[in-house]
């Protein structure tokens, strides 16, 4: 058996909130988690739009229903979600939603160098974020990292090298049960080995993004 690989024309959507004027300032990509959807992860940002700030929101190229077919047999939910990538094929997975996600960006910004712009990944959606930060093929003023972290397999030095020159932040609840004291010692480990400063902020919540924090941070 010989795993072949091919090359194709590929349509993926996203959601937007706000629109990109002439004087528009600023601008968030706001990266989901597992499981999410952009068209449900984008409306918690609702209140950046009051704020003047182009919202844009790209959605993992993978697709599944979050319940397996015995549970929606039996009426449960057909919510489906979305996901970056898995350990299945996984150098293949980031390669394509790299090149989605500066697709996205030059449609959607192409020819504004004057925008302030920060990407926030939240919980899987950190890890995604930092790749595409650590690609370095857009131009970005901010990374968030929000109920995540660095990816354990990032190459340190280069993030050293192109995060010291912007903006890092690390926002997470100190109620989110994904982030126990082990977690958050390894996430503390990996922010010390990539070596530029980050500014840790905490709220009282959970795994979700929190409005007040939110507007801190806008």
């Amino acid at each position: 058996m010989k795993t072949q690989v091919i090359s194709f024309n590929f349509k993926a959507r996203y959601q937007t909130l706000g629109a990109l004027q002439p004087n528009t300032k600023k601008v968030w990509f706001v990266i989901h988690g597992y499981g999410q959807l952009s068209e449900f992860f984008i409306r918690k940002f609702k209140s950046l739009e009051a704020q003047g700030i182009y919202v844009i929101a790209p959605e993992g190229l993978s697709r599944f229903y979050l319940e397996d077919v015995t549970k929606r047999s039996q009426g449960g939910s057909q919510r489906v979600g979305a996901t970056w990538m898995t350990r299945e094929n996984r150098l293949m997975d980031i390669e394509n939603y790299l090149t989605y996600l500066n697709t996205i960006y030059h449609q959607e910004l192409a020819g504004r160098e004057d925008l302030d712009i920060t990407i926030l990944g939240f919980s899987q959606g950190a890890a995604t974020a930092s790749r595409w930060a650590l690609d370095n093929k857009v131009k970005f003023n901010r990374l968030l990292l929000w109920a995540g972290m660095f990816p354990d397999d990032m190459d340190f030095d280069r993030g050293h090298e192109l995060l010291l020159s912007k903006e890092v932040q690390l926002v997470y609840g100190t109620q989110d049960p994904f982030l126990n004291d082990q977690r958050i010692i390894h996430m503390e480990g990996l922010t010390q080995k990539l070596n530029v400063p980050a500014k840790v902020i905490t709220f009282d919540g959970g795994h979700e993004i929190d409005e007040a924090t939110l507007l801190q941070l806008a």
